[in-house]
């Protein structure tokens, strides 16, 4: 294979300043980018797209009336997937969000139960914390996914009116506390008679994602499926 110029500078700098894997922190070579070919291998899978009553539908039982909600892969504690998830969504990093995001919107369309999503609505970060971050994880996970899907993105309508606190390390009711009346819905008439696809980076105790609902349920005749990189093993 000829090296292009690019590649080549690619190349040397790799030499000099080798890429390490976000997990291993092993350098990468080739044309592995951000994890090593090894740790790919060790993601923990949770294929539930095809899957009817999967975790994510279990644990969102009688509180969301969702048509399908589905998650990518098993997140533990130390995991591959842990620092993918870190990655994404604490440094930004585009390239694991559009890898992923496309492999999540692929295992949505393989699934079928998806078909008649009508857009893709990512979990909405209050302004002050998009801009600490400058970027919502979940949106750059729903650009990716509306590459494969060819739905559109819809990133202003649902929107969270209030700032609140890290959800990491809150018990279950501590989260619900924590997330009552967030969320709001500017145009309810634009979500009316449609079927949304809310997309989150993680689901633990399906807190944000209900609370997303209690927004939304006023909008008439509205469908809801939720779709999400990880969710929390029991």
């Amino acid at each position: 294979m000829r090296l292009t110029p690019s590649r080549l500078l690619k190349e040397l700098l790799q030499l000099v300043y080798p890429a390490l894997c976000c997990h291993c922190g092993e350098p990468l070579v080739g044309d592995e980018d951000s994890l090593c070919t090894h740790c790919m291998c060790h993601l923990t899978w949770a294929r539930h797209a095809a899957m009817p009553n999967n975790d994510v539908e279990l644990r969102l039982a009688g509180r969301v009336p969702y048509q399908a909600a589905a998650a990518l892969f098993l997140f533990r504690q130390g995991s591959v997937v842990q620092d993918v998830v870190h990655q994404i969504k604490y440094h930004g990093n585009l390239h694991l969000a559009h890898r992923f995001g496309c492999l999540l919107g692929d295992e949505l369309v393989g699934s079928k139960r998806f078909d008649d999503i009508d857009c893709l609505v990512p979990v909405p970060l209050h302004p002050w914390r998009k801009w600490q971050r400058g970027y919502n994880q979940s949106e750059l996970l729903c650009r990716a996914m509306a590459e494969v899907m060819g739905k559109p993105v819809i990133t202003n309508n649902l929107i969270r009116r209030r700032y609140t606190s890290s959800q990491t390390h809150k018990s279950r009711q501590d989260r619900m506390d924590n997330m009552k009346a967030v969320f709001a819905v500017r145009r309810p008439e634009e979500f009316e008679n449609k079927h949304i696809l809310l997309v989150d980076d993680i689901i633990t105790t399906g807190a944000t994602t209900e609370n997303c609902y209690h927004a939304l349920r006023s909008v008439d005749n509205l469908k809801i499926s939720v779709a999400a990189l990880a969710v929390t093993s029991h």
